[in-house]
């Protein structure tokens, strides 16, 4: 044999030496400790770090907190850049992205708190392509506005929990404005009323889309829409859509908008007093091209408003009537004898019963249908709405306890589209509507929290037939064991969300589901069978965004193990919760929520 030449000798050595650097015994939370105390004497020793070997550049890669583009000019021209909860973020920062990307299309600034009317002046003045702008929840206030308003291809401005906008500033927007903007959400900006309201409808003719929800301030005399300012919504002719949620209406205020708002494909009124059959029964009758309407928890009204809305409306293709308790089952029949392109549908906490969905199923376009806690459905209404709705994606049963594995069996065979369902303290189901399910191959999202008679052994079927699993809770199902979680682990790789709290898995399960990489999500309360070891285990090899966890691990877990886990981008909530394994029937819960409602 011939002999090795030299090149090959030296190249042979030199992966010797890197298979058997001493860097490679150490576990990656010493190596950072060690890193750490490099760049905290001096930030260059990092870099020197990285140029003594590849084991040595790979370490300090992993350790990297920062991200700076070398070559800006190479990023690409439409750019969308999102800094949410970047708190640290001031205006220097933002001066340099913006001198750095003027070709920027789309900005998040949510939660920047750094940030004020210095560095939106760079912005405004550098990226004049700019089409999205969210500053939601960050310090703005009138010295802001006459920056953002020279953005003169701007259509889209969220402002939502911006307490310090209030009506002087917005009446600054006369003077200068984008007459681009398209879509603006000032919801949760407490200080402004109708007056500035007033002042941002006058100055923006084309709004598309106002979000004004919940922009109250909490007083005695709280924020009411009158009918001074709805007849300003005049001005606003081409709005499509408007949402008002958590709004106090007054005498005649939903009417004047009905009056002035002919073109809304969109109305969200969801929990906002006031809203009676007569104020709602008229504005339906003036929207004869809505599409999309949300009267969420508006318990004024009764059938008389269904009427008025299945009949007026009747090319609806979204309806949200959830805790609407006037409502009679007889009333609710009227929505599949009318709306048959419905789409979206949400009926939670009403009278609904079989006999009403089998007036559905002559909504055959449904794709969504949230009937959780109705209390008078049974297997025989789902029946029908496997028969009729194929295409049916995304079912809530939530605590509508009559429903057995029958009825779950029909869903998944008559719907086979089905990516969502939520079956929560529908304690009747067992292994067997698991079994049904796992055939549904497109489901990513499976809620059986609070089901007892579920077990290690219908998880198992669900792991295998539903590979796109992203999404999972199974909360206080207690048959639930270390074997179910080796099925997920070696099946479900598309898992990103789970909650273990109160299941039957100890640290052989939890070390299981950390091999899968992109579980992001982790609720492990009450995991009687977890110890401290087993959790720093599972913690330091997965890597996980969110851990919600009992507070008393706290202690139990090493400070700097902590702090190890949350320098790579992990965020801990420590829950203090008592033990609490009883399942309440559904009719008694659903009758003390109510009893806690009327108080």
């Amino acid at each position: 044999m011939a002999a090795a030449t030299p090149t090959h000798q030296a190249t042979k050595r030199r992966r010797l030496s890197i298979s058997s650097s001493p860097l490679n015994d150490l576990t990656d939370e010493l190596l950072f400790l060690i890193l750490d105390r490099l760049a905290a004497d001096d930030p260059r020793a990092l870099k020197s770090f990285s140029l003594l070997s590849r084991a040595c550049h790979a370490a300090e890669s992993r350790h990297r907190r920062i991200l700076r583009p070398f070559r800006p000019d190479l990023l690409p021209a439409d750019l969308r850049l999102s800094l949410s909860r970047c708190k640290r973020i001031t205006d220097m920062g933002l001066g340099c992205i913006a001198v750095g990307c003027p070709e920027m299309r789309d900005i998040s600034l949510r939660w920047c708190i750094g940030v004020t009317h210095l560095g939106l002046d760079l912005l405004a003045l550098k990226c004049k392509k700019l089409n999205i702008l969210d500053l939601s929840y960050t310090m703005i206030v009138k010295k802001c506005f006459p920056a953002i308003m020279k953005l003169q291809n701007l259509q889209v401005l969220l402002l939502v929990g911006c307490n310090g906008i209030d009506d002087d500033a917005l009446t600054s927007l006369d003077q200068e404005c984008s007459k681009s903007l398209q879509v603006l959400d000032m919801s949760n900006s407490c200080n402004v009323t109708h007056v500035g309201v007033q002042s941002v409808v006058k100055a923006m003719p084309n709004l598309l889309e106002l979000n004004l929800s919940y922009c109250s301030p909490i007083t005695p005399s709280m924020w009411q829409v009158t009918p001074c300012m709805s007849s300003s919504f005049e001005m606003i002719h081409k709005l499509q859509t408007l949402k008002l949620d958590g709004c106090q209406f007054m005498a005649d205020g939903l009417k004047s908008i009905g009056k002035s708002c002919v073109s809304l494909r969109e109305l969200s009124l969801s929990k906002c007093s006031g809203v009676t059959d007569t104020d709602l029964s008229f504005v339906m009758s003036r929207l004869k091209n809505l599409l999309k309407l949300d009267v969420t928890c508006c318990r004024k009204i009764t059938d008389a408003s269904l009427a008025a809305i299945t009949t007026s409306c009747p090319s609806l293709i979204s309806l949200r009537m959830e805790s609407c308790s006037l409502l009679s089952g007889e009333g609710l029949q009227l929505i599949g004898k009318h709306c048959s392109h419905l789409e979206e549908l949400d009926l939670t906490d009403t009278d609904l019963d079989d006999e009403g969905l089998k007036a559905l199923s002559g909504c055959s376009k449904l794709s969504s249908l949230k009937i959780g806690i109705c209390l008078r459905i049974t297997d025989e209404g789902l029946s029908h709405i496997s028969k009729s709705c194929p295409d049916l994606r995304d079912i809530d049963l939530y605590r509508s306890g009559a429903i057995t594995d029958e009825g779950v069996s029909h869903i998944a065979q008559g719907c086979p589209m089905l990516e969502s369902i939520n079956m929560s303290y529908c304690t009747k189901i067992t292994d067997r509507s698991l079994s049904s399910l796992s055939k549904c191959t497109k489901l990513n999202t499976l809620e059986i929290r609070g089901c007892p008679m579920v077990s290690s052994a219908g998880l198992s079927e669900i792991a295998t037939g539903c590979r796109l699993l992203s999404k999972l809770d199974i909360k206080k199902c207690f048959e639930i064991n270390d074997l179910g979680m080796i099925f997920l682990s070696q099946f479900s790789h598309n898992l990103r969300q789970i909650n273990l709290s109160y299941c039957s898995v100890t640290d052989i399960g939890l070390i299981s589901l950390s091999s899968i990489c992109g579980l992001q999500n982790m609720t492990i309360v009450h995991l009687a069978g977890v110890t401290p070891n087993g959790l720093i285990a599972a913690l330091m090899v997965c890597g996980l965004r969110k851990v919600k966890l009992h507070e008393a691990f706290k202690s139990m877990v090493p400070s700097h193990m902590l702090k190890v886990v949350e320098a790579r981008g992990c965020l801990f909530q420590w829950i203090n919760k008592p033990y609490q394994v009883t399942l309440e029937p559904c009719d008694v819960w659903k009758q003390q929520s109510q009893d806690l409602l009327a108080q």
